[in-house]
């Protein structure tokens, strides 16, 4: 984390998100692990109170994000909420969400600073949201815990190598905006064909508790890699003391693969391949059904040139890998995907008895014969939180997926990116979902009150202004997530 002066471009401070040596913290990683670790950045915003002058600063997971036998320790401040003195970078407090994240559980968003009312007296708090569905509440000067938090024992680790944390911090209050552990009961209930399909499916499949290690066979991740609560984050309103958060409640698949320690994996094109593409694609080249393509049909698309020129440059979401190494191994890599029907499976690139390590094979939605979620619905919420209580005051199913419309169905939630706004008056605003739906809600029970259809899917968070007298309520309609059209368009409504 840096500090500049706007005025002279001067760095005026530097906290360091994984510490020097000798610094607090770096008992928590393996030696010198400033040099040799990544991640633990900052990268889904801040907050500020202007009045402490404190910025709180929510931090990702260390990397990789699913293997961490060469990073021991918890891993301080990765996946932290950490307050800061905003005039000289001094760590005032800090509170860490998950020890040795195993499970790119980010904090996903921006904190609300609120001010919470009990018997008569105002507290300043901060309240976080999270990918696994918990809110955590901290006073904004000392960051006591304002409701209880617990440490949790978790599962261990089944890879080798891998020394999982023995407890995981899990707050009493607020209670969970999601459901956080996947059992047989959680399988699709919206017909026999797919619950049959995704049984069959678990039969190979870890699942379980919340925390649940990645494993070789493949890990159910519930909720999935994109939460529970995502980058848009929650609205506050004070004077009911609401918080207001849209989350996913759909299952991913995290399953582990060997690599060999110091192989190249661009000198073996199915090595490549696994470090490279599968990550998105899969290991089996089709993609995720719900954005990512299928690799399996790529030659009725793109030639082989057109294939590597997409691979060097980077098309749409995809980024290039043209500076990652030599031209001739990306090309081997293209040809791979290109003739891979004549190719055998990877193989010699893992040698068994050789010093490994595990790598992901891939972000994997666990999904249906039809290509929907394979828990049952609701698969996106919006729900409202009583910081008074920590009581769920309500929640209820957030858009639909296309296809479900089509067939005729409809309330069964669906994935969503972007938050809400709320209002004085009593609304709150919210797009977020795939249907291209902006939809106002009553702040006192989630109730509709109005929607309009918009040229793409809003995948963003609504702003609000007023000119001349007059509120308006904009949104950005730029599509293009969850297999929906791209847009280009800013979409404003006035209120009555």
């Amino acid at each position: 984390m840096r500090a500049f002066d706007v005025r002279t471009g001067e760095m005026r401070w530097i906290f360091h998100t994984i510490p020097l040596a000798g610094q607090f913290g770096a008992e928590t990683w393996q030696p010198n692990a400033a040099e040799t670790a990544g991640g633990a950045n900052a990268w889904a915003g801040m907050a500020v109170d202007e009045e402490r002058g404190l910025v709180f600063v929510p931090t990702g997971s260390a990397a990789g994000d699913f293997y961490g036998g060469e990073r021991p320790g918890d891993n301080l401040f990765a996946n932290s909420l950490v307050a800061l003195d905003a005039r000289d970078g001094t760590r005032r407090w800090h509170q860490q969400i998950v020890h040795h994240d195993l499970w790119d559980r980010d904090l996903p968003a921006p904190p609300n600073l609120v001010v919470l009312q009990r018997d008569g007296v105002e507290i300043p708090a901060v309240a976080q949201v999270t990918k696994t569905g918990d809110t955590y509440v901290f006073h904004r000067d000392t960051g006591e815990t304002l409701f209880p938090i617990e440490e949790r024992s978790v599962p261990s680790s089944t890879i080798d190598g891998e020394v999982a944390s023995p407890t995981q911090p899990r707050p009493l209050l607020p209670r969970p905006f999601v459901r956080q552990e996947f059992t047989l009961r959680d399988v699709t209930d919206r017909n026999e064909v797919a619950a049959a399909a995704v049984r069959e499916s678990l039969a190979e499949l870890r699942f379980g508790p919340l925390f649940e290690p990645p494993s070789l066979a493949g890990t159910i991740q519930y909720p999935g890699l994109d939460g529970g609560a995502e980058w848009g984050g929650a609205a506050w309103n004070e004077q009911s003391q609401l918080l207001f958060i849209n989350a996913n409640q759909v299952p991913w698949i995290v399953k582990m693969v060997a690599v060999e320690k110091g192989f190249d994996p661009f000198s073996d094109p199915a090595g490549g391949y696994t470090l490279a593409c599968a990550g998105c694609h899969g290991m089996d080249m089709k993609g995720d059904g719900a954005g990512i393509p299928s690799l399996l049909d790529v030659t009725d698309r793109l030639s082989y040139l057109e294939i590597y020129r997409v691979m060097r440059d980077g098309r749409g979401r995809m980024p290039g890998f043209g500076g990652m190494t030599e031209w001739w191994e990306l090309a081997g890599l293209a040809g791979y995907i290109y003739f891979a029907d004549e190719y055998d499976a990877p193989s010699k690139w893992a040698a068994a008895g050789g010093d490994l390590e595990y790598i992901s094979a891939g972000y994997q939605r666990f999904l249906d014969p039809d290509f929907l979620p394979a828990s049952r619905p609701p698969w996106g919420t919006f729900s409202a939180i009583d910081m008074q209580t920590g009581e769920i005051r309500w929640q209820v199913p957030l858009g639909d997926y296309p296809k479900v419309l089509a067939s005729g169905d409809s309330g069964l939630g669906a994935e969503n990116y972007g938050g809400p706004v709320a209002t004085a008056g009593g609304l709150l605003f919210l797009a977020a979902t795939p249907d291209s739906r902006f939809r106002a809600f009553d702040q006192r029970t989630g109730e509709v009150l109005w929607q309009a259809d918009l040229p793409a899917p809003g995948f963003a968070t609504p702003a609000t202004y007023a000119v001349g007298g007059r509120q308006f309520v904009v949104i950005a309609a730029g599509g293009g997530k969850l297999e929906q059209p791209s847009g280009s368009s800013y979409v404003a409504f006035a209120l009555p």
